[in-house]
C-alpha cells in the first residue's frame, strides 16, 4: 500500500481550522485507490472551561511504530498538542474490529453502528485467534457435560465439557454453564444478548453446581501427593529471577550484619581520638572490629511487612489461553515464595487473591510462609481454582483497601502492598481517580498496582491517570516476573 499526501484543495473554513489537503491510499493487493478528505477525520473539539481549543490538524507521513502496520497507519498532530494514530486501511481496520468484537461479545448492530473509517484502534501485540458463536442451543439445566476422551473441539453445543460458545455445560465463551473449563481449544464467544437470556432460576442451579465442584477441587488440591512436574514448570519459568532476587536479599542481609569499628571498648586497638581521655585516666579508650549488639532496653530492627494481592478473577482464567496471564501470575507467586524463603526475620509477607465475588482470598498468612514445593504448589493451584469457579465482577478497590488496612495491623519497619490486576476496571464502572485515592489511603503504606494483559489501551490509561510511581504496566505477560522483581527491588530494597 502507498499513502500519499496530495496538493492543497480549495476548501472553505468551517468552524475550527482544518487542513486543506487530501490523502491518496493505493492498495496494491486489491488494485484499489481510495481518497481520504480531512472531513473524514472527525476530531471532537476539546474544551477547557468555556473556551474551545484549536483542533487544527496536519497530516504526517505514515510512521514506523513497532507492532503496527506502517502502510496502514497515519499520524496527525493537532494544534492543541494531541497526537493521534489512524488506521486508514479498511482490511486492517476490519480485522482489528473483529478482534474487538470477539473480545467483548458485542451485539452485531452495535458493531455496525461503530464501523467507520474514523475508527481508531491500537494493534494488539498478541494475535487473538478466536471466533463467534451466533446460534447457541436453547437454555436448559446446567451441568458439567460429558468428557470427550479424544479431546476434540466442540463449538456451539450443549453436550461436551470444555466446549466453547455453547449452552449449559462447563466451558468457555458460552452461557448458562456452571463454571469455566479450558481444554486448550479456540474459543468461540456468544453475544452479551445471548448471555442475558439466562434467567435467575438457571443461574441459581448453576451456582449450586459451581460451589460443589469448587469444594471438590479444593479437596483434591489438599490431597495431592506428587505433582513435582507441575511445580517445576512454574519454577523453571522464573528460576533466573529467583536467583537474582535472592542475591539482592542476601546482600541486604549481609549489610545488616556488617562488621564495624566498636568504640569505647576496654580492650583492642588504641583509639587515636581518645588519647587525651587516656591521659586523664579514662579506661574505655580502645576500639575493635565486631558486630554491633542491640542496646539493652531497645527492640531490634522490626521486619518489613508486605502483602501481595493477586488477581484471581474470572477473566484471568478466561483469557489465559490467549496470553498466559494466569500462568505468569502463578509463576510470580512461586518466585516470591522461593526468593523470600529464609528471610523471615527481615520480611514478613502474606498473599491474598481478589475476584468478582471476594475481596480477600487467603493464600499465605503472615509468619506462615509455605516451606515445601508441595505447599507452594497448593497456593498457585488455589489461585487457579478460584479464577476458574468465581463469578464475574471486580473487587480490586475493595481488595486494595483491605490490604492497606491489614498490613499495618502489626508494628513493622515499613509497609508495602502490591496489587496485580488485569485492568478491566472500566467494564465495571470503576474510575481511576477512585483507585488512586485508595492507593494513597494510608501515608505509612507504600502501595502500587501492576496492570497486566490489558485490553486495548486500558492499562496504559490507568497508569497515566493514577498518581506517579503508583502504577506499572505489563503488556507482554512473559515479562511479568521480571517487572515485579524490578518493582519489588525499587520499592522495598531502595
Amino acid at each position: 500500500q502507498i499513502l500519499t499526501i496530495k496538493e492543497p484543495l480549495d476548501m472553505p473554513r468551517v468552524g475550527p481550522s482544518i487542513v486543506k489537503t487530501k490523502l491518496e491510499l493505493v492498495s496494491l493487493g486489491n488494485d484499489s485507490v481510495r481518497i481520504i478528505f480531512p472531513s473524514d477525520i472527525d476530531i471532537q473539539a476539546e474544551k477547557t472551561g468555556n473556551k474551545e481549543t484549536d483542533t487544527n490538524v496536519d497530516w504526517v507521513d505514515a510512521c514506523e511504530i513497532p507492532g503496527i502496520n506502517i502502510a496502514a497507519t497515519l499520524q496527525t498532530h493537532g494544534a492543541n498538542g494531541m497526537i493521534r494514530l489512524w488506521e486508514v486501511d479498511p482490511e486492517v481496520t476490519s480485522a482489528h474490529l473483529k478482534v474487538w468484537k470477539e473480545m467483548f461479545g458485542m451485539k452485531e448492530d452495535a458493531i455496525r453502528a461503530s464501523v467507520s473509517d474514523k475508527l481508531e484502534l491500537l494493534s494488539s501485540k498478541h494475535g487473538l485467534a478466536e471466533g463467534t458463536s451466533t446460534s447457541p442451543p436453547k437454555l436448559d439445566t446446567p451441568k458439567h457435560g460429558k468428557e470427550d476422551p479424544s479431546n476434540n473441539p466442540h463449538v456451539g453445543g450443549n453436550t461436551w465439557a470444555g466446549g466453547t460458545g455453547g449452552s449449559n455445560t462447563a466451558g468457555l465463551g458460552g452461557r448458562g454453564g456452571p463454571y469455566r473449563l479450558d481444554k486448550g481449544h479456540k474459543v468461540h464467544q456468544v453475544s452479551e444478548a445471548a448471555k442475558a437470556e439466562v434467567d435467575e432460576e438457571l443461574k441459581k442451579k448453576a451456582r449450586e453446581i459451581n460451589r460443589r465442584a469448587f469444594a471438590k477441587r479444593l479437596e483434591e488440591i489438599d490431597m495431592s501427593e506428587s505433582q513435582q512436574n507441575e511445580y517445576d514448570r512454574f519454577y523453571n519459568a522464573v528460576e533466573e529471577e529467583i536467583a537474582q532476587l535472592r542475591v539482592i536479599l542476601q546482600s541486604v542481609e549481609a549489610k545488616t550484619k556488617e562488621r564495624i569499628w566498636l568504640k569505647n571498648q576496654s580492650f583492642g586497638d588504641l583509639d587515636d581520638s581518645r588519647l587525651v581521655d587516656g591521659v586523664t585516666g579514662e579506661k574505655l579508650i580502645y576500639k575493635r572490629r565486631g558486630t554491633e549488639d542491640s542496646t539493652p532496653g531497645i527492640m531490634s530492627d522490626k521486619p518489613k511487612r508486605l502483602r501481595f494481592v493477586m488477581d484471581c478473577s474470572g477473566s484471568m482464567y478466561r483469557f489465559n489461553g490467549q496470553d498466559g496471564r494466569l500462568e505468569r501470575q502463578c509463576a510470580v507467586a512461586i518466585m516470591l515464595m522461593e526468593a523470600l524463603d529464609g528471610f523471615e526475620t527481615r520480611f514478613q509477607y502474606s498473599i491474598v487473591g481478589h475476584s468478582g465475588e471476594d475481596d480477600e482470598i487467603p493464600l499465605v498468612d503472615y509468619g506462615n510462609a509455605p516451606k515445601t514445593a508441595k505447599e507452594r504448589l497448593k497456593v498457585v493451584q488455589s489461585m487457579v481454582a478460584h479464577s476458574q469457579f468465581c463469578y464475574s465482577g471486580d473487587m480490586t478497590l475493595e481488595a486494595t483497601e483491605l490490604a492497606i488496612q491489614d498490613v499495618v495491623k502489626e508494628e513493622a519497619d515499613d509497609y508495602f502492598v502490591f496489587v496485580l490486576s488485569d485492568a478491566n476496571l472500566r467494564r465495571y464502572g470503576i474510575p481511576p481517580q477512585r483507585f488512586g485515592q485508595v492507593l494513597q489511603l494510608d501515608e505509612k503504606v507504600n502501595a502500587c498496582a501492576i496492570f497486566i494483559a490489558s485490553i486495548g489501551e486500558e492499562a496504559d490509561r490507568l497508569r497515566k491517570e493514577l498518581p506517579a510511581g503508583k502504577s506499572f504496566v505489563c503488556f507482554d505477560t512473559s515479562e511479568l516476573p521480571l517487572l515485579l522483581r524490578q518493582v519489588f527491588v525499587s520499592q522495598v530494597l531502595q
